[in-house]
């Protein structure tokens, strides 16, 4: 190489130096960015998880009920769920008049 070249590369590398570092940095940020975006997306996520898995414990519970208590008519409760009227009124609806 002759120094004509080796002078003109010098200030080329010199200027590719803080062009690199502003592109790391940048690709950097992106990363964090990213990162950010998916916690918060995860996070958001096992909410609805939580929501959704409390109201089948509910549903379970409701069911487990049903099944359970004696001295009810399982199919009164489940007309009574139906018609979204408690199962105690239901219950003493049903022992008054059975044939309704």
């Amino acid at each position: 190489m002759s120094a004509g070249t080796i002078g003109a590369l010098i200030p080329i590398v010199a200027l590719s130096i803080p062009i690199v570092a502003i592109w790391t940095k940048h690709k950097t940020r992106i990363a964090e960015m990213q990162i950010r975006a998916t916690a918060d997306d995860t996070a958001e996520r096992a909410a609805q998880y939580v929501t959704k898995t409390r109201e089948l414990e509910e549903r379970v519970r409701v069911l487990e009920r049903i099944v359970t208590d004696k001295g009810y008519d399982i199919a009164a409760q489940i007309e009574a769920l139906r018609d979204t009227r408690s199962v105690e009124d239901h219950a003493k609806d049903y022992r008054r008049d059975p044939l309704n």
